[in-house]
């Protein structure tokens, strides 16, 4: 599972943070949970394309 807010954020998403902690437990309880923090590789293979773009443009 790819998530893009942080865990605190969960209660937010469902209104209801006893049920957003609930779910994250049951989806969370065998899995390995890995941080990834730096640039998104799909913003920046965007940008990428975008320059290309811009530059087959002119």
């Amino acid at each position: 599972m790819a998530r893009t807010v942080s865990q605190d954020v969960w209660g937010q998403v469902f209104d209801d943070e006893v049920l957003a902690t609930a779910i994250l437990d049951r989806l969370l309880h065998h899995c390995g949970v890995i941080s990834i923090n730096g640039p998104s590789c799909r913003l920046k293979n965007r940008l990428a394309a975008i320059e290309r773009e811009r530059d087959d443009a002119a």
